[in-house]
């Protein structure tokens, strides 16, 4: 028996190194998991931008996505929203500093019987008044690009509701969809050329009073003034206003910056 114990305890000796080793070695990194494919995103022919070969046609009746509501404060605003639940998603950023809201959206248009857009928004009654320069940062977007200040009776895709809109090729005009679901119809429209670089940037405004909206605008930097008549839009109760950016492409994202905001709740004050 004595003759076993060495033995017996080279035994327990080695089994106990080797228990050492399994738990002290570095562990070989899982391997890592395949790339998820990038999502694929199909833009129905009526959402693509017109072309020389193309152009944009209204959606499929009855056509609805519903809007993502985001309950994230930013600057003036209480909340934002990507209205119509655009294929990819917006975003939006505040510069405390500077003051400056900076915008971002991949979406169709604001237009027909139903938007797509990212909106900064508060909800509100009474009289108001907006205004805002307006830059877009990436020179070579599309012309048809719209920054906006807007009205709107709820956050739904086809929303009541009555705006302005600079777009990245100049077009200002001012545009009402009186009932839900209807098509926005232009109440004022101008063209001016888009602002030059280094030069003052447009400014846009409106102002409700009472059931009347007027369109403000400076375009050379001289002192802001009414451009034609008021437009007619009735909201019930507390409505959502606030700015808005639309790339009008709807698989690509673009970018408008909106600075020196003016948003009172009282007429009269866009300047």
């Amino acid at each position: 028996m004595k003759r076993l114990y060495p033995a017996l305890g080279l035994v327990v000796a080695l089994a106990v190194a080797s228990l050492y080793a399994q738990t002290t070695a570095p562990a070989s990194a899982p391997a890592p998991a395949p790339a998820s494919p990038a999502p694929s995103i199909t833009v129905p022919d009526w959402a693509l931008p017109s072309s020389a070969t193309h152009k944009q046609v209204p959606p499929p009746a009855g056509f609805q996505r519903p809007t993502v509501i985001f309950k994230q404060p930013l600057g003036l605003f209480e909340g934002q929203a990507d209205v119509g639940g655009p294929l990819l998603p917006g975003s939006a950023s505040f510069d405390v500093q500077k003051k400056t809201y900076t915008l971002s959206s991949a979406s169709y248009n604001i237009w027909y019987f139903r938007d797509e857009f990212r909106f900064a928004w508060k909800k509100m009654s009474g009289d108001m008044s907006m205004a805002a320069d307006v830059t877009f940062p990436v020179a070579e977007g599309f012309s048809d690009r719209k920054a906006v200040l807007i009205f709107r009776q709820d956050l739904d895709d086809n929303a009541k509701e009555i705006m302005t809109a600079v777009h990245g090729g100049g077009l200002i005009h001012l545009s009402v969809r009186p009932d839900k679901g209807g098509n926005l119809k232009e109440t004022e429209h101008l063209k001016a050329d888009p602002a030059a670089a280094g030069g003052p940037p447009i400014r846009l405004g409106i102002e409700k009073h009472g059931d009347a909206f007027t369109l403000w605008i400076s375009l050379k930097g001289e002192p802001m003034h009414q451009s034609g008549a008021p437009a007619e839009l009735k909201f019930d109760g507390p409505f959502y206003v606030g700015i808005g950016f639309c790339s009008h492409v709807p698989d690509k994202t673009d970018t408008a910056v909106l600075s020196k905001v003016v948003f009172e709740n009282v007429a009269g004050k866009a300047r």
